[in-house]
């Protein structure tokens, strides 16, 4: 008979948020997968736990080489238990190639279900989390993030963002670029951790706040765009404009109406009027 791959949560700030079964599964495997071994070794000692079990690290430098070796161990009848830093495997994390050659090969994967930053974010973003997409960290290159983020300019469901604290007021501002200064949004820092902070609202007030410098783990939630219930060809969004002024609005107003109309940055709509 083939082994089990368990996928287990752990804690992304405090350890008393650790799953209950964390615990018995960190004590049973017989091959623990750790992103980091030292980390491991405090969560275990943190929870008063006794490995009786292999480990062995599993990272992205590794991660190729090792799971070969992992799927040999699970053929053979053993459980390995696949733990991270912080979170759930395979979630912008170590996991996935392990979990896709684990199924290749008909081996039961299941998970220890518990904390997620992408889940705590959404809930306090207080954004709309109905429908939501997980884009993970953005490109480090400034071109690559600004084709990424391009891209993502009409997409009408919350996104969720990793980020590294050094990159942050540059992950934002690329935003306010690519979705509009107006864009609401939520910088979620240090999530469930003693210094945990939430700064909400839109993209150009977070920009601002970023400038005087990020701590910590960075999660960033951003709305979606508003559906779009006209046309966004230029000589359609300048027509829209001046419809609106003529309907007695300032022409401020008027560009953010009709981009919000369009669905559309009020930066695009402002250049094209602009230039006419």
């Amino acid at each position: 008979m083939t082994g089990t791959l368990v996928l287990a949560a752990t804690p992304i700030g405090r350890v008393e948020d650790a799953p209950p079964r964390l615990a018995s599964e960190l004590a049973s495997a017989d091959v623990i997968a750790a992103e980091d071994t030292r980390r491991l070794k405090r969560l275990v000692g943190d929870l008063g736990v006794t490995i009786t079990g292999r480990v062995v690290s599993y990272f992205e430098g590794n991660e190729s080489a090792r799971t070969p070796v992992l799927l040999e161990s699970l053929l053979a009848g053993e459980r390995v238990l696949l733990v991270t830093d912080a979170g759930m495997p395979s979630v912008s994390d170590p996991g996935y190639r392990l979990v896709a050659a684990a199924v290749e090969a008909d081996v039961l994967v299941t998970a220890v279900p518990g904390p997620s930053a992408v889940l705590t974010a959404l809930a306090v973003s207080g954004l709309p989390v109905d429908r939501f997409c997980f884009e993970g960290f953005l490109p480090r290159k400034a071109g690559e993030r600004a084709r990424r983020l391009a891209g993502l300019a009409g997409e009408e469901r919350t996104m969720v963002f990793f980020e590294a604290p050094h990159r942050t007021q540059a992950a934002l501002e690329a935003m306010a670029t690519a979705f509009g200064d107006d864009r609401a949004a939520a910088v979620c820092r240090e999530l469930t951790k003693t210094h945990e902070e939430v700064r909400r609202g839109p993209l150009a007030s977070l920009v601002a706040w970023a400038s005087e410098g990020v701590r910590g783990e960075v999660t960033i939630v951003v709305s979606g765009a508003l559906p779009t219930t006209a046309s966004s060809a230029p000589e359609d969004l300048l027509a829209a404009v001046a419809a609106l002024e003529e309907e007695g609005m300032s022409r401020k107003d008027a560009v953010v109406e009709a981009a919000r109309r369009a669905g559309v940055p009020k930066r695009e709509v402002y250049d094209l009027v602009h230039r006419s």
